[in-house]
């Protein structure tokens, strides 16, 4: 069954889900709302305080018409609320102006702006009103491109869903024996949800099954990792204590500890294959030069992965600095073709000892004469495949994987099941602890001014914004938008702009701009999550921060505080709920990533933890899902049971292929 064969979906629409990354009625109903609105908590406008986002009711009292304004088209009507008038206007959607009935009520929701006693709202989502809508609760709401709007994307899933049966990978044995709901029941609740202990029962059933399929594929896929070891390490505990003295500080307590489980690893009669995992600036660096000195010293050779090209240049020079008896080599996309192939011989030959780069390290064409060791560092940016594929390079090779992602531990057994897991909870004596503050909007021009005295002082600033172009209600302030306004705003600063479209070379550019003092304050989005360590960067500016993940902001203030200097993080909150004052000063008190991570799955469940392929979906779009805990806990219990019963066995790996190819790829928040 094609797109073209569900009920509703004509040529164009075609075209605009295609821009959705949906290319099958699979995908469409694995499209699920980005958020309900409760029908039943309508807000005057009058009510109303500007830059609120609010659900009202009101009546088209103009005919909407499209308008152009210098070269930026755009549809305006007025509407009305009882006494009340207010605008509307949507920017670059001409489509609007015949969508709308003059005469008619529709629900806008929206951000609302209110300049001199003046009310309008800029690209709000509407929908025609039922006359008993109070009846019934909740609206989903749609990622939309193109014409489609928010109605007719729901009428296209619940099409699709009604050709289509969802078949679940969970041994029909064990639903029966655990009364699992139906997986179709669930997928139209989600999509047409009668209640809230509906939907959550429904979300709960979906991820039950996403997560089933998860762990039962990572197990196929990861295989038996309790390989007898072959390589022998000839490095003694006197020389791995002669080897940390190179350091100029003192390990703390969690990095002593960690060696000690690495060497403990390195020494023993199986393979190592652990995660070391620490909040930024924790020290895992120092600790993976360790493992890298004992395989190296042995006379192997190692390879160190990074996910971007600064990253991967700046474990180069860390490298060269404190192993300089070895032959360590850079590799990746942008080195010059005749001196990739001089590299490439050199490692087949055994020549270069540690090889230290990006994913070019792991193209088929680099070999390797006796690779004993596999480092990868920010490891959850890398999928499951890339990892294999980096071990699979040597013969029964050990391998460090290092994250700076603090996961919920109830993840990490699952994801990590057949890792053992370090953790490094304390910090280098030398850093300072970040202040982190909550910003209203209203004292955001405050804050502009502290950040101009920073850089005053030599000091750098990233601001950090959720999304590149900004979002269809115009909710949401774009990081171009951003760049420009401050780019005017801050007399005598150098701002630069990063961003995901940008090409890898242009990113990895722009960010070394910085590290080297050519922008005193860099507008980015989230790309900056995993980066370089810039000594001088003291301030982070996160806007809309409540639309961030909590273990995300923590990341993301980890950019910042990378030297004795007092650095500072400030949440600018758009939104202000109970819920989202809540989260934001969860993380304004905690600085203990991993106690973050707990709270941010408690409070938003398990879905953004979920990172997505370059292209494509993975895993359904399990991230606008709310689960519980409980529910990823059973997914691990139901694979455990499935896979100790031979019969099922035959019949999951049956699947391993597809499951592989889907998930090869699956990342990690």
């Amino acid at each position: 069954m094609e797109l073209k064969d569900v009920k509703y979906i004509s040529t164009s629409r075609i075209n605009d889900l295609k821009k959705l990354n949906i290319f099958s009625p699979s995908d469409l109903i694995n499209h699920f709302p980005r958020t309900y609105l409760d029908l039943t908590k309508i807000t005057p406008l009058k009510e109303a305080y500007n830059n609120d986002c609010v659900l009202t009711v009101a009546k088209v009292e103009i005919e909407p018409r499209l308008q152009t304004g210098g070269r930026v088209k755009y549809v305006k009507t007025f509407c009305s609320q009882g006494t009340d008038t207010f605008s509307v206007i949507w920017f670059n959607q001409p489509y609007v102006a015949g969508k709308l009935k003059c005469g008619e009520e529709y629900f806008f929701y929206g951000r609302v702006q209110v300049k001199m006693g003046m009310v309008t709202m800029t690209n709000p989502i509407f929908e025609p009103v039922d006359k008993n809508y109070r009846l019934k609760g909740l609206m989903p709401v749609y990622s939309v491109k193109g014409t489609i709007g928010q109605s007719a994307m729901k009428t296209m899933c619940l099409s699709a869903l009604k050709s289509l049966e969802p078949i679940s990978s969970i041994p029909s044995d064990l639903l029966l024996k655990y009364s699992v709901s139906s997986l179709k029941n669930a997928y139209y609740e989600v999509h047409n949800p009668s209640s809230d202990k509906q939907l959550s029962s429904a979300s709960n059933r979906i991820a039950l099954e996403e997560y089933f399929k998860l762990i039962s594929a990572f197990k196929i896929i990861k295989g038996d990792k309790k390989a007898v070891r072959i390589n022998d390490y000839k490095v003694s505990s006197k020389m791995v204590k002669e080897f940390c003295s190179r350091f100029p500080f003192e390990l703390t307590d969690g990095q002593k500890s960690a060696v000690n489980e690495v060497y403990k690893d390195l020494t023993s009669p199986t393979i190592m294959n652990r995660l070391l995992q620490g909040d930024v600036g924790s020290g895992k660096t120092a600790v993976s030069l360790v493992a890298l000195y004992i395989a190296l010293k042995s006379g192997y050779q190692c390879a160190l992965l990074a996910p971007t090209e600064v990253l991967a240049k700046q474990n180069y020079l860390v490298c060269k600095k404190y192993l300089p008896e070895f032959e360590i080599e850079f590799l990746s996309g942008s080195v010059k073709a005749s001196d990739k192939k001089v590299i490439k011989q050199n490692i087949k030959e055994g020549k270069i000892s540690l090889v230290v780069g990006t994913h070019a390290v792991i193209q088929d064409d680099v070999k390797f004469k006796n690779l004993s060791l596999c480092v990868c560092d920010e490891q959850q940016r890398f999928g499951v495949a890339q990892r294999s594929a980096l071990e699979d390079k040597g013969n029964f090779t050990d391998m460090l994987v290092m994250s700076a992602t603090p996961i919920p531990r109830t993840l990490s057994l699952i994801i990590y099941g057949d890792l053992d897991i370090s953790t490094i909870t304390d910090k280098p004596k030398m850093r300072t602890e970040i202040k982190t503050s909550i910003v209203p909007e209203s004292k955001y021009e405050d804050m502009l001014s502290f950040v101009q005295s920073e850089v005053k002082k030599g000091n750098q600033a990233y601001f950090v914004c959720p999304k590149i172009d900004g979002d269809d209600e115009g909710t949401v302030l774009s990081v171009k938008e951003l760049y420009e306004e401050l780019s005017r705003t801050l007399y005598g600063v150098k701002v630069g702009l990063l961003h995901g479209k940008l090409k890898d070379s242009e990113k990895d550019a722009v960010m070394q701009d910085f590290k080297n003092k050519k922008y005193d304050v860099l507008v980015s989005t989230t790309v900056i999550e995993v980066g370089v360590d810039v000594p001088d960067a003291t301030v982070m500016v996160i806007l809309s921060a409540e639309r961030f993940g909590l273990s995300q902001i923590h990341q993301l203030r980890g950019r910042v505080g990378r030297s004795d200097k007092q650095s500072y993080c400030f949440l600018i909150q758009t939104k202000e709920t109970d819920l989202s004052r809540e989260r934001l000063l969860a993380v304004k008190n905690t600085t203990d990533g991993f106690k973050i991570s707990e709270l941010d799955f408690d409070m938003r469940g398990g879905g953004d933890f979920l990172g997505e392929k370059q292209s494509g979906r993975v895993l359904s779009d399990l991230k606008t899902l709310k689960y519980s805990t409980k529910t990823v806990m059973m997914a691990k219990a139901l694979s455990d049971e499935a896979f100790s019963n031979p019969n099922n066995v035959p019949a999951l790996k049956k699947h391993a292929r597809a499951l592989y190819e889907r998930l090869k790829n699956v990342t990690l928040n």
